[in-house]
């Protein structure tokens, strides 16, 4: 489940804007019973002896061709910045997905602590500016085009971590489990989501005013990018329009650098006199960063990197229950129902409602409600889902320290960067061992 080219188009011919538009009405919201779930762990790879310090390219490079030798049931991937990245395969149940994951993270663990490296799970990286490790056509493109916008886009590429779910689009039908519902849910839900597990509040050494920073920076980098399609239409269409819509952010060629066009839509690229094929719809489609992402499954895209081992598990188990339990999925539909009026008619992340998710967190009243809501059903619908003592502990754990006092991981990272300790190591998910 990574942004790998492939997945939408096989063919390779030139399409036009009505094949666009079909092509991915059909293909990217692929519906029927929520079956399968995944996740994809996004980590900061940062020296054991001198944590704050950036890792040498040299020593990276060397740390990542062992990891590419393991034998993982995970996609491991590297990010523009160095970023390591594992992509589960889908997963038949929440506790399938969180021992395979967990087991190939054990095996990553070790042997980059051989090479004396360690994992980071912070949605921004805290101290370090933004630098390109890898040094790819695709990545030099997409830096040309969003250091246009600012220098978000390029902090984005390089310096930020996350923990993606991916869900099954749901039933065709309507109802709690359907695609519509789950689309709208999500974008809703997702505000809380951000609060919850909000974990970047410091960035260059400095706090920022944001609890999630990382989600500050996907809301300014580039709306035609980054945001989501217009609610309220139905899902295809309105995707479909957004895809069309979307400015293209480059043109690959075989060799050399490639094109970054200025203020072309791939709509108005169908209609030019070099058209483009099936396969640059199957890379236009990687290019966009809405909150929650359709590709055949739901991709949700908004949580910060957790911090500890283990912190990934939580929001992971938490989304699944909210979205693929029937019961729990009605409460939280009618949770946030009240808070769409705060969106204020904009797509997400680009509204008052996320923005204020990103800045306060759980400080918000009405999002802490919410969450409290929400974690309590999910709570209850876990074990309907298969999770185990240690799972339900950890949500548990998650929902007194956090949820319920109106805090997130950010906050304890401030105070540890403000050097307010109180006594417990904060920072840190003390959990416990919540593998299979």
């Amino acid at each position: 489940m990574s942004d790998s080219v492939s997945g939408c188009t096989e063919h390779r011919s030139a399409v036009t804007e009505a094949e666009v538009e079909a092509l991915v009405r059909g293909i990217c919201f692929k519906t029927g019973p929520p079956r399968f779930l995944g996740v994809e762990v996004e980590w900061l790879v940062h020296e054991l002896r001198q944590p704050r310090l950036p890792v040498p390219p040299a020593h990276l490079e060397a740390a990542y061709a062992a990891l590419r030798t393991l034998p993982l049931s995970s996609a491991l991937t590297v990010e523009p910045g160095g970023q390591l990245e594992l992509s589960s395969a889908p997963a038949a149940s929440l506790m399938e997905c969180i021992g395979s994951v967990s087991a190939d993270l054990d095996a990553v663990r070790a042997t980059l602590r051989e090479a004396g490296l360690g994992l980071s799970g912070y949605g921004h990286d805290p101290w370090n500016p933004p630098s390109r490790f890898l040094h790819e056509p695709r990545y030099d493109a997409m830096e040309r085009y969003l250091d246009r916008a600012g220098p978000e886009g390029r902090a984005m590429m390089c310096s930020s971590a996350s923990v993606q779910v991916c869900l099954d689009a749901g039933y065709e039908e309507p109802g709690p489990l359907g695609h519509g519902r789950r689309w709208w849910l999500a974008h809703q839900l997702g505000a809380v989501l951000v609060a919850a597990f909000a974990h970047s509040p410091v960035a260059h050494g400095r706090q920022t005013g944001w609890r999630s920073t990382r989600q500050s920076l996907w809301a300014a980098m580039d709306p035609g990018r980054s945001s989501a399609p217009p609610q309220g239409g139905e899902p295809r269409a309105a995707w479909a329009r957004h895809v069309l819509d979307a400015p293209v952010m480059c043109v690959r060629a075989s060799s050399g650098p490639w094109d970054v066009p200025e203020g072309m839509s791939f709509r108005a690229w169908t209609r030019s006199g070099t058209p483009p094929d099936r396969a640059d719809l199957d890379y236009h489609l990687t290019t966009l960063f809405p909150p929650v992402r359709p590709r055949g499954h739901l991709e949700l895209r908004m949580i910060d990197a957790q911090p500890g081992d283990d912190g990934w598990i939580v929001p992971l188990a938490v989304t699944a229950a909210l979205f693929d339990d029937a019961e729990a999925a009605e409460t939280a539909y009618r949770t946030v129902k009240p808070l769409a009026e705060r969106a204020d008619a904009r797509p997400a992340p680009c509204n008052p409602l996320w923005r204020d998710a990103a800045r306060y967190g759980l400080a918000d009243p009405e999002l802490r409600e919410a969450a409290v809501t929400c974690f309590a059903a999910a709570s209850e619908a876990l074990p309907r889902l298969g999770a185990t003592t240690e799972v339900l502990d950890a949500v548990a754990e998650f929902t007194d320290r956090y949820v319920a006092r109106g805090r997130c991981p950010a906050d304890d990272l401030l105070i540890r960067f403000n050097g307010q300790s109180h006594g417990r190591s904060h920072g840190q998910f003390h959990g416990k061992d919540i593998r299979t």
